[in-house]
Formats: C-alpha cells, sequence, structure tokens
C-alpha cells in the first residue's frame, strides 16, 4: 500500500520521501518514480526506533522544507495469537510498529505542519480496528489505538489547520502477509466464519488504498477531520 501510494502521489506531483526498513525495494522505486519524471527521496527506517523515525521525518523537511502530508502505513501482524498465548516480545513487536512508529511520526511532523499553517496526517488503520474478530490480540488493540491517536490528534491540532484521518482497509493484496509465520490454531478457527473466501469478498488491490489516500490528502477532503474511511469492498457491511 505504500508503493501504491507513493507511485500514485508521485504522479499527481507531490514530492515524496520514503521510508523502509529494507532498502532494496525502496531504491528501485525511487528509481521507477524518477523515471518517470518525478521526485522521490528513499530513507532507512525502522518505524519502531524513535530517532529514527525523527531523522526520517527531518529528512524530508531538509530536502523540501516543508512537510503538507505523512502517510503513517507501516504494520505487521500478530499471527493472529489471542490473550491467553500472546507472549511479550510479540506484543511489545507489535505495539512498537503499529503504534509507537505513528506516534513517533507524528509527533515530530506537528510542530512542523502547525508552523506552516496546517497539514495532513494520514495513519493506515485497518477494519481491525474496528472490529474485534479481524487479527489477534496484539494487532487489533494496535489499530484501535491507532484509530484513537488519529481522533486525538485530530480533535487537538484543529484549531492550527492540521487534519488527521485514517484508512481501515480490509483484504488487500499486499507483502504484509509475510509477517505471518506460525498462525495461531485457535486465531484461525475464530477467523474463519469471516473470512472473505466465505462472505464472498475480493481481495482489494493497493491502488485502491491509495487512491482513498489520496482523496483524504486532497482538499476535496478539507472537511474531513478525525475520520476512518473503511475500504474493505463490503466485508464488513454484513
Amino acid at each position: 500500500m505504500g508503493r501504491a501510494m507513493a507511485e500514485l502521489f508521485a504522479r499527481e506531483g507531490a514530492k515524496v520521501v520514503l521510508g523502509d526498513l529494507n532498502t532494496a525495494p525502496l531504491d528501485e522505486l525511487v528509481t521507477q518514480i524518477r523515471a518517470a519524471g518525478g521526485e522521490a527521496l528513499a530513507v532507512q527506517v525502522n518505524v519502531s526506533k524513535v530517532a529514527q523515525v525523527n531523522a526520517f521525518v527531518d529528512a524530508a523537511v531538509s530536502a523540501h522544507g516543508r512537510l503538507d502530508v505523512l502517510c503513517n502505513n507501516a504494520g505487521i501482524l500478530d499471527n493472529f495469537v489471542p490473550a491467553a498465548e500472546i507472549d511479550d516480545d510479540l506484543w511489545e513487536r507489535v505495539m512498537a510498529v503499529n503504534v509507537s512508529g505513528p506516534m513517533y511520526a507524528t509527533r515530530r511532523a506537528l510542530p512542523i505542519m502547525t508552523a506552516q499553517g496546517g497539514g495532513v496526517i494520514i495513519n493506515t488503520a485497518s477494519v481491525g480496528g474496528q472490529f474485534g474478530g479481524r487479527a489477534g490480540t496484539a494487532y487489533t488493540a494496535s489499530k484501535h489505538a491507532l484509530i484513537g491517536l488519529t481522533r486525538n490528534v485530530a480533535w487537538t491540532y484543529l484549531p492550527q489547520g492540521v487534519r488527521c484521518v485514517a484508512i481501515a482497509p480490509g483484504g488487500v493484496a499486499t507483502g504484509i502477509g509475510s509477517s505471518i509465520t506460525v498462525p495461531n490454531p485457535l486465531g484461525m478457527a475464530r477467523l474463519a466464519p469471516l473470512s472473505l473466501d466465505r462472505m464472498g469478498v475480493s481481495v482489494l488491490q493497493a491502488e485502491e488504498i491509495a487512491r482513498a489516500a489520496l482523496f483524504l490528502a486532497s482538499d476535496d477532503a478539507k472537511g474531513v477531520n478525525g475520520a476512518v474511511l473503511t475500504v474493505d469492498g463490503g466485508w464488513t457491511v454484513g
């Protein structure tokens, strides 16, 4: 989803600064964007490390003098582990990436955005942050927390011209599945009645999420603040 956002935003004329833990995909994407006439910069960042997140945000401001849109998109799953079985390491790792990372980036970006008169923060949450049965304990709690962060920032910084919104994707064809290493039997069994196949819902493409992000970042959405836009193909309607 982050790649699709970067490609779409660049096509629309944005100067994008891309952050990821893995540098090879970053470098390839920067090359692709530049070859298409766009402007892109890559910064290696582990979003669970506050110093690296600060450096990432600072690199964007150093390169372009301002920060108009922050997309907090990094996330990992939790093997669908339920509360009685989760260990401290898994809990802390999921919360570090899914909650602390967006908080670190938001905290660094807010003084920049308020000083320049405004900006937009877009958090990639999940339908798992709206309901209880789409993931394990850590992931579900982390995405609920991210939605709470979104709403608090939206309310607090509204007078300074900062909008903060979230997207709640459903099933999307991305690489996040690679973080599912040993699926928990109980978690998977409880998920089964809500599976996309059983409910007849198609997997979405990453560009569909990117287009939602583009709308939320644009002036067309200037009245949208603190909202959670569900993009799930109807998965949670029934």
